[in-house]
């Protein structure tokens, strides 16, 4: 065995950690510390002459859903702060979360929304603008929820949905919320077309799995996956508050894809005040429904 000198080893070392540090460095997975960054998705022009903006974001952590609240940490401008944002940060990349209407007049004043949003030390903004680049129609929005490039029914409709028990509920721990849904629909695009088996046995196993396992980031994407079972589905979401919110399940098909009830068991880790948000989804369009929940301390 050949023997290199030790000054011959200390440089082959240090240049093994020059060259490797970038790509280390860019494969790091970071659980929690990272920001939130808003994102504007695009436009869609209203038959009333007004615009809906669409707006994301990406909540560069793994593991940390932080809550941060309506206010200087979490605001809009012009206008008022409160455009109805979320301030509960689901993982990763959440898109088309929320819309904000805004009038007619703004195409020619060239106006922008801002939204703006700090987290662990750090400011950034996602700024909504009516240029023609970022139009957006059913087809985007269906591409981009993973459900293929083809272009979307031109009489789709969104779905319908109301709640029995209210808007506003209040439960006292350790008391569940049983929420309850009623949704409906038009049957456009209708259920997804089964996808034929692959040949191979071991194929055919795989494909099964990618199907049966959820997406692990996006809950648009996993919406639209539910609904595509049947053509119709409700998926609940924690859209404010602070603490934990659990849903069994989070996401319900709807059988037969036209209408029908969908039940969900709500539990809290703690009492406050919270917004539940539901989005009643074809796989294409989503009608969004809120619950306010008031929850109790134990007594």
């Amino acid at each position: 065995m050949v023997k290199l000198p030790v000054s011959t080893l200390v440089a082959c070392m240090v240049s093994l950690i020059l060259f490797a540090s970038p790509d280390a460095n860019a494969q790091i997975r970071w659980d929690r510390g990272q920001n939130v960054a808003p994102v504007y998705e695009g436009w869609e022009s209203n038959p009333d002459g007004t615009f809906t903006m669409y707006f994301g974001y990406l909540n560069r952590n793994y593991t940390e859903m932080p809550h941060v609240p309506i206010g200087s940490d979490n605001f809009f401008e012009p206008g008022p702060v409160d455009r109805g944002q979320p301030s509960h940060f689901y993982l990763r990349r959440q898109q088309f979360v929320f819309t904000v209407q805004v009038p007619e007049e703004w195409k020619d004043s060239e106006q922008d929304l801002t939204w703006t949003l700090t987290h662990n030390g750090r400011s950034d903004q996602a700024i909504g603008s009516l240029w023609p680049s970022w139009e957006i129609d059913d087809g985007v929005l269906k591409a981009n929820r993973g459900m293929g490039l083809q272009g979307a029914p031109a009489d789709n409709q969104q779905p319908t949905v109301n709640l029995p028990s209210g808007n506003e509920l209040t439960i006292t721990l350790p008391n569940t919320l049983t929420l309850t849904a009623v949704v409906g629909d038009d049957g456009i695009p209708g259920p997804r077309p089964p996808r034929p088996e692959p040949a191979d046995a071991q194929q055919t196993a795989a494909a099964r799995l990618r199907a049966l396992r959820p997406h692990p980031n996006n809950q648009a994407i996993v919406s639209a996956r539910t609904a595509g079972e049947t053509g119709l589905a409700i998926t609940w979401t924690h859209y404010r508050g602070d603490g934990k919110v659990t849903f069994d399940p989070a996401s319900i098909p709807v059988a037969g894809g036209l209408g029908g009830e969908a039940v969900t068991t709500v539990s809290f880790s703690e009492a406050g005040t919270y917004v539940l948000r539901g989005y009643a989804d074809d796989s294409i369009q989503t009608t969004p429904v809120d619950v306010k929940v008031t929850v109790k301390p134990a007594v």
